[in-house]
This record gives C-alpha cells, sequence and structure tokens, in this order.
C-alpha cells in the first residue's frame, strides 16, 4: 500500500459499510471501525429461530474481509473534518469519511448490543419460546414481521400464528397486489392477519414476551408468545453533533445531492441513517454503495465532488418477500410469485453470497 493513498474511514461494518469497504479496498487506505467482531446478516436470523442451526452461519467475522485494508473492533466517539477519535482514545486520520452505523432493531433479530455471544444468547432464548409456544402474535407486518409468520407457520404448522398491522392491508406503499398475494398465502398456511388495529398494550418494544396483546378495537388476542416487530430505529447519535446536521422526522440525518449530511465536506453517510428518499432496506444500499464507491473513486483521484453525478433514489425499490424456503411474492418492478421469490431470496437466504463477500465458503464449522 503506497503512502499517497487517501485515507478513508467507514464508520460502521453493517451492509453499507462493508460493501462500501470492500469497493475501496485498495484504491484508498480503508479502516471500517465496527465495535462488533463479526457481522449478524439478519434476513437470515429469521429462519435461524426455527432452524437454530443456521444461525453460526449467519454470524461473518470481519477477519477476511478487506485484502488491503483493516477493520478496527472499536466505537467512534467522535467525528471531526479530518479525523474520528475512537472510545478508546485512539486518533484515526482521515481523508474521507463515510458513516454507515445503521439502525437497531427488536430481538432476536440483530444485536442488541456490541457482543456477539450476547446476541447468540438472546437469538437462542427466543429461538427455544417460540419452539415452546403454541399460540405467537406478531405486532407488526413489515418485512421481517411477514417472513417471521411465514417461516414459522412453514417449518410449525400446528402453531397459531396472527400477524397483526396497523395499516389497512399489507405493503402499502407498494401495488395492492403484492399485498393481497401474501395475505392469501399467509392465511392459505394458517395464519390469521388482523389488519388496521393498532396493538396498545405491549408490555417491551425490543424483545419477544408471553403475555397477550389488546389492540385499539378493545379486542384482546390471548398468545403464549409476543413479538414485537415494530421497525427499525436509526442510529444517528454520532451524527447529531456535526455542524449543519438536521435530524428529519423519520430520525434519519438529512443530506445534500452527494449524501453529505453536514457542513463538512468530506463526510458522507450511507444506509438506514441517510434520508435520501430510499427506504431502510438492503435493497435501498445495492443502489447507495454503488454510488458512493463510484463517486469516492472519482473523488480520491483528484475530481471534485459537486461536479460528480448526484445519487437519486430508487422511485419504489424491489422487495422480496419468501413466507418460508418454497413460497412468497417479490415486487420487482412487477409482482412475481414463488418461483422467483424462492431462487432469488427464499431458498438460500443470500447466505453463500455474503459468506464469500467475507472470504468464507461453505457452511460454518
Amino acid at each position: 500500500m503506497t503512502t499517497t493513498q487517501k485515507k478513508i474511514i467507514i464508520v460502521g461494518g453493517g451492509y453499507a459499510g462493508f460493501e462500501i469497504a470492500k469497493g475501496l479496498d485498495g484504491v484508498a487506505d480503508v479502516t471500517v471501525v465496527e465495535p462488533r467482531e463479526a457481522f449478524v446478516q439478519p434476513p437470515a436470523t429469521i429462519r435461524a429461530l426455527l432452524e437454530p442451526a443456521l444461525l453460526d452461519q449467519t454470524i461473518l467475522p470481519y477477519g477476511k474481509l478487506l485484502k488491503n485494508g483493516r477493520v478496527v473492533q472499536d466505537r467512534v466517539a467522535q467525528i471531526a473534518a479530518d479525523q474520528v477519535t475512537l472510545e478508546s482514545g485512539a486518533v484515526l486520520p482521515a481523508d474521507y469519511i463515510v458513516v454507515a452505523t445503521g439502525s437497531s432493531y427488536a430481538a432476536p433479530f440483530k444485536p442488541a448490543g456490541d457482543s456477539i455471544e450476547a446476541f447468540k444468547a438472546a437469538h437462542a432464548a427466543a429461538s427455544t419460546d417460540i419452539m415452546n409456544a403454541k399460540s405467537i402474535a406478531i405486532v407488526g407486518a413489515g418485512a421481517v414481521g411477514s417472513e417471521l409468520a411465514g417461516e414459522i407457520a412453514a417449518a410449525q404448522p400446528d402453531k397459531q400464528v396472527t400477524l397483526i398491522s396497523s395499516e389497512e392491508r399489507l405493503f402499502p406503499m407498494y401495488p395492492a397486489k403484492l399485498g393481497a398475494q401474501l395475505a392469501q398465502k399467509l392465511e392459505r398456511m394458517g395464519v390469521t392477519i388482523v389488519l388496521g388495529q393498532r396493538a396498545e398494550t405491549l408490555q417491551r418494544l425490543d424483545a419477544p414476551y408471553a403475555g397477550s396483546v389488546t389492540l385499539s378495537n378493545g379486542q384482546t388476542i390471548a398468545a403464549d408468545l409476543v413479538v414485537p416487530v415494530i421497525g427499525s430505529r436509526p442510529n444517528t447519535t454520532l451524527l447529531e453533533a456535526l455542524p449543519g446536521a438536521e435530524i428529519t422526522q423519520s430520525k434519519r440525518v438529512k443530506t445534500d445531492g452527494w449524501m453529505r449530511p453536514s457542513d463538512l465536506p468530506n463526510v458522507f453517510v450511507a444506509g438506514d441513517i441517510a434520508d435520501v428518499g430510499d427506504g431502510m432496506t438492503i435493497v435501498a444500499i445495492t443502489r447507495q454503495a454503488p454510488w458512493l464507491i463510484k463517486t469516492l473513486k472519482a473523488v480520491v483521484k483528484g475530481a471534485v465532488v459537486e461536479d460528480q453525478k448526484p445519487y437519486h433514489p430508487w422511485k419504489q425499490a424491489p422487495i422480496l418477500v419468501p413466507l418460508g424456503p418454497h413460497i412468497g411474492n417479490s415486487w420487482l418492478f412487477a409482482t412475481v410469485g414463488n418461483w422467483v421469490t424462492r431462487m432469488m431470496k427464499g431458498r438460500d437466504l443470500f447466505i453463500p453470497k455474503y459468506r464469500k463477500a467475507f472470504g468464507l465458503s461453505g457452511d460454518a464449522k
């Protein structure tokens, strides 16, 4: 690695962070700062609740991610124009900084803290609770809630599963056909769907618990296990201190046309924290990461940021919603069914793809 390479710090090693780091590895002197020892692949952790042996294949250590750059296991405490300060006290100089701190989600789909072992324990406890429960109420019918309902119904068809949404239909931001076909398939699998009702009595939002759910219409749904799946919470705390940064109503950070969130012209953001018009999805990252990689490749060679093509979000991002390994629906600019959904996501949940990206192959040992 030459001494003339620009230094790029990637804050966060989640989906956006690791993709951008790999794309810039070798083009610049790349350092990823990530407090966890391994990446966790959330979509696959859903199925792993029903197939616990699958979990280890979804936990990917960072050791082989980069060929030239490095991953520092630490947490960024402060961002400045030309450096980041870590909680350990170390200061890393930077020519460019990309903040990709992602979002937090209810256990057991993502780690709640920095410890992978604690995540494994929480996931195992939730898996045991699901296996032992005869009736399960899932509160929240977005992609995670719908997929969880499908996975439980596919693997344990004797269980009574209720999927609750405050929306009047599933996936209301997409053409009605997608939600209608998913609802029909879930009901055929034995899932009860309750629409247009808000859960009023959730005991907690961060993890499954034993109890019942009272809805906004007064109805009480008794269940052995309640699983709250209410949505992601962007991790924007680090950005709030930046000069000129503005947190929007969606709790994400506003950016300019080049995905910069503040008055610091060399600081960029990507992923769930960036309010650029995309949803908080992995599919959004498949558009953002290539744009940011291309832009930064030009900039480190001397190009001006403002001379690069601005970022444009998806007009309507594709979405893949498997309901277990065999059936589901997706929207790929048109609604498609079981075969496409199974082949693109349902059969392997992208596990081989991500294991390869992290320098791993085959099943976890």
